[in-house]
């Protein structure tokens, strides 16, 4: 078993700062290559708490603004512009970046885009959904609009 710190959120593994122990295997391949976490060490617990503070820092402040921003999210779906095929196929995928983008665009506040995940590739015209994670406690469901640009 390794013992690792995250430095980004990992679905079903923990949160940025949280001190796991996991396969060597999942850590060798996955974890460290992809940037999602470094060997835990006696002085990784400086690292820990800056990569917490900055987790904070991310959230939304309050409960009432993050519950205000999910009411938002889930009632207006959010449009992304793409180049399009003639068959309504992308160039490409629709990115976190992208939607992240959109709703700013749209209005409704800043996410940031390590917060947002899609579960199936976005590689068509139409309505998509994705997820938002507020905070620890408060996740928003986003429709995402896939509209063609002229």
């Amino acid at each position: 078993m390794a013992k690792l710190i995250l430095t980004n959120e990992v679905s079903g593994l923990g949160s940025a700062g949280d001190v796991v122990e996991v396969k060597n295997g999942f850590a060798r391949n996955y974890l460290v290559p992809q940037g999602l976490a470094v060997a835990w060490s006696r002085g990784g617990e400086k690292q820990v708490e800056q990569i917490k503070a900055a987790r904070v820092a991310r959230e939304h402040a309050t409960i009432e603004e993050a519950q205000d921003l999910r009411a938002r999210l889930e009632a207006n779906p959010v449009t992304v512009k793409v180049k399009a095929g003639t068959e309504g196929r992308l160039f490409g995928s629709i990115q976190t970046k992208d939607i992240a983008d959109a709703v700013e665009a749209a209005g409704h506040g800043s996410v940031d885009k390590r917060v947002i995940e899609i579960p199936t590739p976005i590689r068509a015209v139409g309505d998509h959904q994705a997820t938002a994670r507020l905070r620890d406690d408060i996740v928003a469901q986003i429709t995402v609009r896939v509209v063609a640009a002229k």
